[in-house]
């Protein structure tokens, strides 16, 4: 039995194209809201947060609603379908609005883009174990995973070269161009993900793989978990979110961050994340290697404390140097070692058949602390100084670390890899 490449290239189309759409919002509304429409940082920082809001309600109803789905088109694609044309249209009307600078017609679309996406993502997320046997799934969530990187790179590199600065400060950029760019990456990966997977044939050949493993577990499910293992879940959900506190409040606030204490101009800040993004994706195989033979745990320490360095040299960097981007390398790098064993740690406290719950620990404190700390940090950035920004991200980002210093279970060394591209299997 072997992974089919090919198809699980077209599958990961879908994951490409929400990637590609979530690095645009996550870098540009922050800008529009601050340069077009005066927003204080406070408030942008609650509307930032509004996506991990949604999602907390719209990604488990709609992966169920997909589950009870039975459709021609297969239970998954009709909502891809629905859910990236909606967005599209939806998208497009943000720039306009920033162009016309209507408000009001900005916040509306935003908040119909907002719902759109979360419509499709766990169904689009869902497609690949779908369609991938069991002994596959790892493989092939490596496949999906780098092809939302490169739908992120993707994003970055047209931010770049599309959103130009005027030689007159007081004309805004025309970001027309740049989510039409993006829309149209959406639909033609949808369109050819449409043209080349057939969801319902393919899940019938793969059914037979699928088998059910939940049987043997259900008696064992029923004991309650022992004090303490439930103790390092505790101290592990809390480094999650201490560590997504720190790292999203850096993702989130550093394209206004960029014009305002280093005076670059918009799109400036593109180069630094490419960076980083670049070397997460090249660290994920000697992580993997490393986590096999230290284990998890000291592994992600290791990345805690490569992240933290990152951030303290942020704090001295009182103006624009090229060598922030080896700096923003190294953020790459924790980050990296972090995703690629945190989600691990959390699963291998469950008993097998209840994986879906302590998946929605994991999510439910990392989504948390994506919703609370642009609000806190933006506070900050808004009433007291931006320089605050990476000292906010060292103290939790510190914290992080000693709380998963009492982490004491979940630390089991993965078997190693018997294909290198394993190695790049992380949770999204």
């Amino acid at each position: 039995m072997k992974l089919n490449y090919k198809r699980t290239f077209f599958v990961g189309l879908a994951f490409l194209s929400i990637s590609s759409f979530w690095q645009l919002y996550e870098n540009i509304i922050p800008l529009i809201l601050k340069n077009t429409f005066g927003v204080g940082e406070t408030v942008t920082g609650v509307i930032m947060a509004m996506d991990n809001v949604i999602a907390l309600f719209l990604l488990p109803i709609f992966g169920m609603l997909s589950d009870q789905t039975s459709t021609r088109l297969g239970k998954r694609t009709p909502f891809i379908i629905v859910g990236t044309i909606a967005s599209t249209i939806f998208m497009m009307m943000i720039p306009i609005a920033d162009q016309e600078k209507q408000f009001v017609v900005f916040i509306v679309a935003l908040g119909l883009v907002l719902i759109s996406m979360g419509t499709y993502r766990s169904p689009a997320v869902a497609l690949m174990p779908d369609l991938t046997p069991k002994p596959l799934r790892s493989m092939a969530n490596a496949i999906i995973n780098l092809m939302g990187a490169v739908g992120g790179l993707v994003s970055l590199l047209l931010i770049k070269v599309l959103v130009k600065k005027s030689s007159n400060p007081n004309d805004l950029p025309n970001y027309i161009p740049l989510f039409l760019a993006v829309a149209l990456i959406m639909i033609i990966a949808v369109i050819v993900l449409l043209n080349t997977i057939r969801e319902n044939k393919m899940r019938e050949e793969v059914a037979d793989y699928n088998q059910d493993e939940s049987i043997v577990t259900i008696e064992e499910a029923k004991e309650p978990m022992k004090p303490e293992v439930k103790r390092s879940l505790f101290f592990l959900v809390a480094s999650i979110f201490l560590w997504f506190t720190a790292y999203n409040a850096v993702t989130t606030a550093f394209s206004r961050y960029t014009e305002v204490v280093w005076k670059l101009g918009t799109g400036g800040f593109t180069s630094s994340l490419m960076v980083a993004m670049g070397a997460a994706i090249v660290c994920y195989i000697p992580i993997g290697i490393i986590a096999s033979k230290i284990g998890r745990k000291k592994t992600i320490l290791i990345g805690v404390g490569l992240i933290t360095f990152s951030y303290v040299c942020g704090c001295f960097f009182l103006e624009y140097s090229p060598l922030i981007n080896v700096v923003f390398a190294i953020t790459g790098m924790g980050w990296a070692a972090i995703s690629v064993n945190s989600y691990p740690m959390v699963v291998e406290m469950s008993k097998g058949c209840d994986v879906g719950k302590y998946t929605g620990y994991y999510y439910t404190f990392s989504m948390t602390a994506q919703i609370l700390t642009p609000i806190l940090s933006g506070a900050l950035l808004e009433f007291v100084s931006y320089r605050t920004l990476f000292p906010y991200a060292v103290f939790f980002s510190a914290a992080s670390f000693i709380t998963m210093l009492f982490v004491k279970h979940g630390d089991a060394r993965p078997e190693k890899r018997q294909k290198m591209l394993e190695n790049f299997d992380v949770e999204d």
